[in-house]
């Protein structure tokens, strides 16, 4: 009897530090992430420039151990500056005349085209004007009663000889892929308005674990 009550107890400690540790682990495991994303991020962007001195001019610019000298932060400072220097001179009409051949002439290169314009249109569709993942919906593509979330893409697929359809792209949850889908208009239901883009997107990709908050709540 005492030793079933010894090993009962055993296995109540080994239990309530399991716990512990699996909570441990869903309070530091993302803090951790978050973290080793922004430092490589940050570590990444801070020695492309003195990298890329290097590969191009070896010799000219070697200080120390045949290469420059690096000091953390100037990277990363540098390339922050370049990219808001390179954003305000494709504002000026005559830079924005040049872009636009440049873009023509990259659209129309074999090979290089489909990179160049795919690579454009995602981050456009994210960031530039045409911003495409800003209205999410409800999409039935499996059965009457199955709703998939997902954002709207295209509204005019008549380019298919599809008049009534839409284009609806769906996330996959825990992942950076997705599908794409053309289904008809009655088959989209609009979210409420309460809910942005931004919260349809995290509630996809994570499986539907985030919580969405009601308006009531946001106004609070």
């Amino acid at each position: 009897m005492q030793f079933i009550r010894e090993k009962f107890r055993r296995k109540k400690i080994l239990s309530g530090l399991a716990q512990l540790f699996f909570q441990g682990v869903v309070l530091l495991a993302p803090i951790g992430v978050t973290i080793w994303v922004i430092v490589s991020l940050f570590n990444w962007v801070d020695n492309f420039l003195p990298n890329l001195l290097n590969a191009l001019f070896p010799v000219k610019f070697a200080a120390v151990n045949g290469q420059i000298p690096k000091v953390t932060g100037m990277g990363f400072v540098i390339a922050i500056a370049l990219v808001l220097i390179v954003g305000w001179l494709s504002s000026l009409f005559f830079v924005e005349r040049l872009v636009s051949i440049f873009d023509k002439v990259l659209e129309k290169t074999p090979g290089v085209k489909i990179i160049y314009s795919s690579v454009k249109d995602f981050l456009e569709a994210f960031a530039g004007n045409k911003k495409k993942f800003d209205e999410p919906v409800l999409v039935n593509v499996d059965s009457e009663e199955v709703w998939r979330l997902g954002f709207i893409t295209q509204k005019n697929t008549a380019h298919f000889g599809m008049d009534n359809y839409l284009t609806v792209y769906v996330p996959h949850s825990y992942a950076i892929s997705g599908i794409t889908y053309i289904v008809p208009t009655t088959r989209v239901k609009k979210l409420p308005k309460g809910i942005s883009a931004a919260e349809a997107m995290k509630y996809v990709v994570s499986g539907g674990v985030t919580t969405i908050e009601d308006s009531e709540d946001k106004q609070a």
